[in-house]
């Protein structure tokens, strides 16, 4: 059984994503999608493409790239909501030149206030070497200070590595 809130979280390509769709698919309830990702090239259109081919139908897709504050408010209690994922919503406001504590602040009310269940996916981005330019060491920062924010407040906090999913914080779902 999932809970209100499950953030999903782990390195780029380890199967974060397809273990937070199955935890979705397998709830049984109406499924929507909040897809933050934008398609600024062929390589982003790929990705978008595989990933709405790994769902599959019977997912309701709502395109949130900045406002996912919107798009959580929408969400009925008998609907599950995977966002997928935080890091592309942080580096689309990064690069939007928004306020991204106020970004973030508003993000994580609209989680909590959120009337369906939710899970968050988002990419472990501290675990590398110091990046060389100031703009990725802010993004390096900000995504980490918000990934603490979206365990802390999260039922469940999930880590995959090599597509195997290691439970942090509550049980496995």
């Amino acid at each position: 059984m999932i809970l209100k809130s499950t953030f999903v979280v782990g390195g780029a390509a380890s199967g974060k994503s397809a273990y937070a769709e199955s935890l979705v698919l397998n709830s049984g309830k109406p499924r929507v999608y909040l897809a933050s990702m934008q398609a600024h090239d062929t390589e982003m259109q790929d990705k978008i493409a595989a990933h709405r081919e790994m769902r599959g139908a019977g997912w309701r897709t709502v395109e949130c790239p900045l406002d996912a504050v919107a798009a959580l408010a929408e969400i009925s209690h008998d609907e599950i909501v995977l966002f997928d994922c935080a890091t592309m919503w942080l580096s689309n406001h990064l690069l939007a030149g928004s306020d991204l504590g106020a970004e973030s602040r508003g993000l994580l009310a609209a989680l909590d206030a959120c009337r369906g269940q939710v899970v968050v996916v988002s990419n472990e981005v501290g675990m590398g070497i110091v990046p060389e330019n100031a703009l990725a060491r802010r993004f390096r920062n900000e995504q980490g200070r918000l990934n603490q924010r979206l365990a802390a407040q999260s039922d469940c906090v999930v880590t995959v590595i090599a597509g195997l999913p290691l439970a942090l914080k509550g049980a496995l779902p």
